[in-house]
């Protein structure tokens, strides 16, 4: 199961950055200076939720935070439709220039589902990694199906969801995606063994 949590919250966080165009494009178009936007405020969050998921994993390595991470992430992309329009409108109405106001669109909108997401990964790599000869290689196979959930999330919204779906049904599809993947993780933790199925 843990393993199947990287996947998808690679996956999750890759389909909330192509779809975020779609977002802030009725305010700011699709121009470079959005997608540069997005790239940069998405990177910004992965790293700084991998270092702060990493040392909270090792204060706390159960299934509980994990499923808490994702459960943030989940009912944020289900409330961002609503949320999008007011944050858009607002930053646009600061007249902050067509490099200035997607920067702080994205970062108002994605930065706190972003850490989330990037702190999913050190989480799963603590949690498979019991003992220290294996950390290497852990960490190496949750890294590549966190990558390869991020393949399949561009490609599947860029290619499929988006000309068949809604931009609020996308989110909706995300956010629901990202509830499952929590609950499963909380079921987990409450009857007593790690997301993986193992004893803790």
């Amino acid at each position: 199961m843990l393993r199947s949590i990287a996947f998808f919250s690679g996956a999750a966080l890759m389909a909330l950055e192509i779809v975020g165009s779609r977002v802030l494009a009725p305010y700011f178009g699709s121009s470079v200076f959005v997608w540069g936007s997005l790239i940069a405020v998405v990177l910004a969050a992965l790293c700084l939720g991998a270092y702060t998921g990493g040392r909270l994993a090792d204060r706390m390595p159960t299934g509980q935070p994990l499923a808490a991470l994702m459960g943030m992430a989940g009912l944020m992309a289900i409330v961002m439709p609503w949320v999008a329009a007011a944050v858009n409108r607002a930053v646009f109405m600061m007249n902050l220039g067509p490099r200035g106001g997607p920067l702080l669109a994205s970062i108002v909108l994605f930065t706190i589902p972003g850490v989330a997401l990037g702190a999913v990964t050190p989480f799963v790599v603590r949690l498979l990694a019991d003992r220290v000869d294996r950390i290497g290689g852990v960490a190496g196979t949750v890294s590549a199906l966190s990558a390869a959930g991020s393949i399949a999330g561009t490609l599947g919204t860029a290619f499929y969801l988006i000309p068949a779906m809604g931009v609020r049904q996308i989110l909706h599809l995300i956010g629901a995606v990202l509830l499952v993947l929590s609950a499963m993780a909380l079921w987990c933790a409450h009857k007593g063994t790690a997301p993986d199925g193992d004893p803790p």
